[in-house]
């Protein structure tokens, strides 16, 4: 599930006072951002590295320990591995971007109705649904423009610029007064949000250390379900007051801003400056977010892959045709086609009504224990996928989804007592929204730009995120028709069913990416054997 929003700016004086360049200043002083400073690596006394480092070798004894050093066992419960805090805040300023993207998913959830009859389109389903789903359209062209920006401009600049339309689409939509006000207001925030949804997990795989890549990585799901609880909870009032969405429109612009000023204190992509030739200022960057001992390794690397296969800012769409480029642009285009035709955003939409058949009326509240649910799981997520990895984490994900949708099938299908039958339809949907966010949503969206390589990874991913987009539309447009046609039962067999599919297709074509450096994967994706 994702969801877009855009801006433009006007004039090069617009961009200039917008976008602050970071490495600039950083060149001149040669000191890190406010939250590197504040969060960088404590200081450890030497011997406790050696002693956490140490190896035994058979053929000499350990070095005694200390006599002031406590027993190893009792150093195992002080060491707290806090490796993740210096990248943390970075990651989170940007993981403010699909925070938005989940409030922009919630903020039409309930208003739909008020902003009909007070607009004038009241009754008219077409219209209504072109109003949620508008903003699909610019979702679909940011995430395809996303690539090159990012390869010309680097991840920070470009967030500050992309705010631009999420918070004049939001505001042109909060004062519309016409349909056609409130349409182009959305379709402003579908293009920021296709530019970040791609943007996001690209910043996460390049500033978050190796070893953290994948926790830190599930924020954007984590960012997703806060935009999507915090929207539904603002969203009550708007049962009592029919003039409410406009204050929840006004709400959405302010994240914007928060994002545009809070990357000013970021960091830049480490790998984006070496492309751009900025040597110094990415060894501040790895110095200061990965540690002293890092630099060395990191800058080779970086150069040894540039040196093989050269920049970024020189790729064309026309190189996503050669191998090994054309098989992780198969690959992300798939999973996400899979994604969404396993059938999420069919399961979301007509959840309300499962919840409704045992009392729960309130489509907020229903919506709020999807949301608490799909928040849980990625939760889950964040702890589960750097030590169990992704590729057995989606498949897991894809066996529970398909599960659930045929427990589900099972309570819809065949003659039970009614209570009985409710309570498994509860079930089988909180199972499946879990399973979701355990896997298939944080996985599918950092695995790709893991797999892709430093010079085409902002166009691989601006291919996959617009596949995404376009089955988000098709699943969106003819799920109530097949419902109507076939009945709750046989869609979610389908589901399930395409749900076992990408089970297997994870278990065939992806590779495990945990614990490997991105310049790792790149090269091994350039043997002989590339993905298999």
């Amino acid at each position: 599930m994702w969801v877009t929003n855009t801006v433009l700016l006007h004039g090069p004086d617009a961009l200039t006072r917008l976008s602050f360049s970071y490495p600039t200043q950083l060149a001149r002083s040669r000191k890190a951002s406010t939250f590197s400073r504040f969060f960088r690596y404590p200081p450890r006394k030497k011997w406790l590295t050696a002693l956490q480092t140490k190896k035994i070798d058979e053929d000499h004894e350990i070095s005694p320990v200390p006599p002031a050093l406590p027993s190893d066992e009792k150093m195992e419960k002080l060491s707290v591995d806090v490796g993740w805090l210096s990248a943390f805040p970075h990651v989170s300023v940007a993981s403010m971007a699909n925070f938005l993207f989940g409030y922009h998913i919630g903020v039409m959830n309930g208003p739909i109705v008020s902003i009909a009859r007070e607009l004038g389109f009241e009754g008219n389903s077409i219209l209504e649904g072109l109003v949620v789903s508008i903003f699909i359209a610019g979702a679909f062209i940011g995430s395809i423009a996303s690539g090159p920006l990012l390869d010309k401009l680097g991840c920070r600049r470009t967030f500050q610029i992309v705010t631009i339309p999420l918070i004049l689409g939001a505001l042109v939509s909060a004062q519309a007064h016409s349909l056609d006000e409130i349409l182009c207001g959305r379709f402003l925030v579908g293009l920021g949000i296709g530019v970040n949804t791609v943007l996001v997990p690209i910043y996460i795989s390049e500033v978050a250390p190796t070893k953290y890549r994948g926790s830190l990585g599930t924020l954007c799901q984590i960012g997703t379900c806060l935009g999507i609880i915090f929207s539904l909870l603002l969203g009550i009032p708007a049962e009592a007051d029919p003039h409410w969405w406009r204050t929840m429109l006004y709400v959405a612009s302010m994240p914007g801003f928060l994002l545009a000023v809070g990357m000013q204190f970021a960091v830049e992509s480490p790998r984006w400056l070496c492309k751009v030739g900025r040597l110094g200022d990415a060894k501040v960057v790895i110095r200061n977010i990965w540690g002293e001992s890092e630099v060395g390794k990191a800058v080779e690397d970086f150069q040894l892959v540039m040196k093989n296969n050269g920049s970024d800012l020189d790729s064309s769409w026309l190189e996503l045709l050669d191998k090994p480029h054309s098989q992780v642009a198969f690959i992300g285009g798939s999973l996400f086609l899979l994604q969404q035709f396993a059938g999420i955003n069919g399961v979301l939409y007509f959840s309300s009504l499962t919840f409704q058949n045992v009392g729960i009326t309130s489509g907020a509240l229903a919506s709020l224990y999807v949301g608490v649910t799909n928040f849980a799981g990625a939760l889950c997520a964040s702890y589960l996928i750097d030590k169990q990895g992704r590729k057995k984490l989606l498949i897991g994900s894809y066996l529970g989804m398909a599960v659930s949708m045929f427990l589900t099938v099972y309570s819809v299908g065949f003659p039970l007592d009614e209570d009985l039958s409710q309570s498994l339809s509860i079930l089988g949907t909180l199972m499946y929204i879990f399973s979701f966010a355990i896997g298939a949503g944080p996985v599918t969206g950092l695995i790709i730009p893991e797999l892709s390589s430093n010079r085409t990874r902002g166009k691989i991913m601006g291919f996959s995120f617009s596949v995404h987009w376009v089955c988000n539309f098709l699943v969106g447009l003819f799920f109530l028709d097949l419902v109507e046609k076939f009945g709750v039962g046989p869609v979610y067999a389908g589901f399930g069913s395409v749900s076992l599919l990408a089970a297997a297709f994870s278990h065939l074509f992806t590779v495990e990416t945990k614990g490997r450096s991105l310049e790792e994967i790149e090269l091994s994706l350039n043997s002989p054997d590339d993905l298999s």
